[in-house]
């Protein structure tokens, strides 16, 4: 089969990757080229770089909702475009084009967590499950039918950056088995249950502010989910301060207010929430490099008593 390939970050590089493997790939689209880094030089995302390693054709509209484009794919004539993590909201004349139209690989069980951020999200709220969805796309918001789906267990300490290093992994997976189902026919699309649908919405650097009003079991998946952005934070003594890695810590009987750092020596960094408290283990403080959060008490940085900040700034 002849496919387009839509994609832009690095979790969905495996994927193209894969459908190399099963199909002829006779374009990959991807979004510009973006600044980064302190020199905020330009950088290719990498979905194209590797695109070009394989010897394929890139394009990078700056829009998708021209007549340009979408004659452009029509003009590959192709049995399906495959998308993973394109990051835009494809018109009904790029939806239309390939002869099956277009196929999204999603990443999570829906009709749970559609949208933007559904690996995030699904760690945030602590979901112990989550997988890549095959669907055909429409017009809507991750509303197409599925056709397969692959589940993947959620260890209790994995941050998304490292969920989503097992996400691209198994959306290889779908790719090389139901993908090539599908197109052979051999499976069919089920409806989504709307009723049930969850939404993943964009991710802000607000996102990452920890609200310690909230109970210690919920703050750790906050953390871990927030990683790799926009990362979690607090404030100490009014510097921005990010927390990196953190666990439990049930053991430690707290009547302190939430937010209070009711521990800060030998025996770590530890903080009241509104139920059980939580040791910070990785902390990185407005100007400062990332450490231990051991290193940072022993620095004096923080002491038992000092208060950080709640989602409210109280």
């Amino acid at each position: 089969m002849r496919a387009l390939f839509f994609g832009t970050p690095e979790i969905a590089v495996p994927a193209l990757e894969a459908l190399c493997e099963v199909a002829e790939v006779v374009g990959v689209v991807s979004q510009p080229d973006r600044p980064a880094g302190r020199g905020l030089a330009l950088r290719a995302p990498a979905v194209k770089e590797r695109a070009l390693q394989l010897g394929l054709a890139v394009v990078q509209p700056t829009k998708v909702r021209t007549d340009e484009f979408a004659a452009w794919v029509r003009s590959r004539d192709a049995s399906v475009a495959l998308v993973m993590a394109y990051g835009r909201i494809l018109p009904p004349a790029v939806l239309d084009a390939p002869s099956r139209g277009c196929m999204n690989l999603h990443a999570s069980l829906l009709p749970k967590y559609r949208g933007a951020s559904p690996i995030t999200w699904a760690v945030v709220h602590g979901e112990r499950e989550t997988g890549i969805s095959l669907m055909q796309m429409d017009a809507g918001l991750d509303t197409g039918p599925v056709y397969a789906m692959r589940r993947i267990t959620i260890d209790s300490n994995e941050t998304s950056g490292e969920l989503a290093v097992r996400l691209a992994r198994l959306a290889a997976d779908v790719v090389r088995d139901e993908l090539v189902a599908a197109m052979d026919g051999r499976l069919c699309a089920e409806a989504q249950d709307a009723g049930r649908a969850t939404l993943a919405p964009i991710l802000t650097r607000e996102h990452g502010r920890l609200d310690w009003g909230r109970s210690a079991h919920e703050l750790h998946d906050h953390v871990r989910g927030m990683q790799p952005w926009p990362g979690a934070w607090t404030r100490l003594r009014g510097k921005l301060m990010k927390v990196l890695r953190t666990r439990e810590r049930s053991e430690v009987g707290v009547d302190a207010a939430p937010g209070t750092v009711v521990l800060a020596d030998g025996g770590g960094l530890v903080v009241a929430c509104r139920q059980g408290s939580l040791e910070l283990l990785q902390v990185q403080l407005e100007g400062r490099k990332a450490m231990a959060a051991r290193d940072f008490v022993a620095g004096r940085a923080v002491q038992a008593g000092d208060r950080l900040d709640t989602a409210s700034g109280e």
